[in-house]
């Protein structure tokens, strides 16, 4: 990248200075796949009626699965962090991670990425360059590119420093909706949950934690289980009580867990007990959580556990008979059973 130190305002005018930082963005976040007129104000995929498989490699240099008359998945997300560098990430890599997941619980390959971001002017070019750098990464590590996007820079105080917006497309053949919850269906969780919003929070307070964020792209994981997965959804704000209970919600289903197999470890559960929060609104940006039918879960923790060796079954599903009945109830470990309620007021700030 340019020498320069700081992100200086003329860098967001459309002049030779824009030319100049959009010129050093693409040179980190460079690669596009099969991606055309990526320097154009829109890039382009072809979507033909079928896509046959082709060999692996770089960023979506070609698709891993084979589709017949593909669905489109297209999905948006906007990061506003604070701390923007945090144990195990940044803002870049949640960025990229949680577009990626979002298309990913859809049950579609992602193809690719627009990247939108929103500079204070006065930002350190060394800090710029580490984002990018973070998300080159995730992009090189999921196959996934960055296609297009757009860069602004905004007067001092006018924003917190950096802001991203991130959108992305993928391609399915069937779609995993959050609402597809079946009766007897296991809940499984692909990791031990809350730690992205514990290691936030514990770099914030200056408390001394061995936990690190969970984010990491999940298209992977997703790409060996989807079609087995009746529903699907990540984590993130809310946590495990907001996204259970919406699918419970839309499924119409009594989804019961046990309190002695709740995904959280004891330095997260110690954190949150400190601080007075509840565990079960902690986000995470690197775990999801999924019904699936009992002839298909060993299946499917097996090659879940290959990427995660906490992923397990955390709950069970039934059809609920009555309004009553629908939700999400922990059993507790003196017999009795408490309902875990949607989030309300004001949750954790800015970790995602």
């Amino acid at each position: 990248m340019k020498q320069f130190k700081n992100i200086t305002l003329d860098m967001g005018g459309g002049g030779e200075k824009s030319g100049e930082l959009i010129s050093d963005i693409r040179k980190v976040v460079k690669d596009t796949g099969k991606w055309k007129n990526t320097g154009d104000d829109g890039a382009v995929f072809e979507l033909p009626s079928k896509v046959t498989s082709r060999k692996k490699g770089g960023p979506s240099t070609s698709l891993r699965t084979s589709f017949v008359n593909p669905k489109l998945v297209f999905t948006t997300d906007a990061f506003i962090i604070d701390p923007i560098f945090f144990p195990g990430g940044d803002i870049g890599k949640i960025a990229m991670c949680g577009t990626i997941n979002d298309v990913s619980m859809m049950g579609a390959e992602p193809i690719g990425v627009s990247l939108s971001i929103v500079i204070e002017e006065g930002f350190p070019r060394k800090d710029f360059e580490k984002i990018l750098k973070s998300i080159h990464k995730v992009s090189r590590e999921s196959g996934v590119p960055v296609v297009t996007g757009d860069t602004k820079v905004t007067e001092k105080g006018k924003i917190d420093k950096i802001e991203i917006t991130t959108a992305g497309v993928g391609l399915t053949q069937k779609v995993v909706e959050n609402r597809g919850i079946k009766n007897n269906d296991y809940i499984i969780s692909s990791g031990d949950l809350g730690e992205h919003a514990v290691a936030l929070l514990a770099y914030r307070f200056n408390y001394k934690t061995n936990i690190k964020t969970d984010s990491k792209a999940l298209n992977k994981e997703i790409e060996k289980v989807g079609k087995l997965l009746n529903a699907c959804k990540d984590p993130t704000r809310g946590g495990l009580a907001a996204n259970l209970v919406e699918m419970a919600e839309k499924s119409g289903s009594q989804i019961t867990m046990d309190e002695k197999t709740l995904p959280y470890k004891k330095e997260v559960v110690a954190v949150t007990e400190l601080l007075g929060l509840d565990k079960f609104s902690l986000a995470s940006e690197g775990r999801f959580i999924a019904s699936v039918s009992p002839r298909n879960v060993d299946k499917v923790l097996r090659e879940l556990q290959k990427f995660n060796k906490e992923a397990k079954v955390i709950g069970r599903a039934k059809k609920a008979k009555t309004k009553k009945e629908v939700g999400v109830f922990v059993e507790t470990d003196l017999g009795g059973k408490r309902k875990i309620e949607m989030p309300r007021g004001k949750l954790i700030p800015r970790i995602c």
